[in-house]
């Protein structure tokens, strides 16, 4: 930020200085010596607190918790409900046809509206906007996040401890060979085409 007798000077804005005018690309073209020259300082711009509109009003003026909360809860409910939608056909099958709903969709829908209620429990119990921002926006990939919630019986399952091939153990493993991202040191087959 540029600063001239106490006021601060925009770029490609015209300014006048002891009588004297400046075209609005003065400051531009110039170098911090000629700026320098007729009294410009050069300050660093004023660190913006940082703030979460969709809780705080701005720096330390908080929203209404009690209203933040029902806005939440009905997040969560619309969000839970979003997720149960594509899987309602089996309940609409089952009230047409009275064919059960598959055991593992039957326990994950259970599961979805079990979160959704244990999360809007978790909102409910927020005594302050503070509090209830941090629950809403922590992330720790614990189940109990405000942003986990379980997974459908489609979804694969990724197993933690699987080990990760990576480029370096490509590379230093002459004898292998890389096929679909696995490293096999098994001996490479040659097929003879009778050539």
């Amino acid at each position: 930020m540029l600063v001239l007798d106490g006021k601060t000077l925009v770029y490609d804005r015209p300014f006048s200085h002891d009588g004297i005018n400046y075209p609005a690309n003065w400051l531009r073209l110039t170098t911090l010596v000629e700026k320098q020259a007729i009294g410009i300082v050069e300050v660093a711009d004023p660190v913006q607190e940082y703030y979460d509109q969709r809780f705080w009003w701005g720096v330390g003026n908080p929203k209404d918790i009690d209203q933040l909360k029902t806005t939440w809860k009905t997040k969560t409910s619309d969000h839970a409900n979003s997720l149960l939608s594509p899987s309602d056909w089996y309940a609409i099958r089952k009230a047409d046809t009275a064919v059960d709903i598959p055991t593992a969709w039957a326990e994950w829908r259970q599961s979805i509206r079990v979160a959704a209620s244990t999360k809007q429990a978790a909102i409910d119990s927020k005594t302050s906007v503070a509090d209830l921002e941090t629950y809403i926006t922590t992330s720790t990939g614990a189940d109990s996040d405000y942003s986990v919630w379980p997974l459908d019986p489609d979804q694969p399952v990724v197993e933690s401890n699987e080990e990760q091939v990576t480029s370096e153990e490509t590379n230093s493993n002459s004898a292998g060979t890389v096929s679909g991202g696995v490293v096999s040191t098994d001996p490479v087959d040659t097929i003879d085409l009778g050539e």
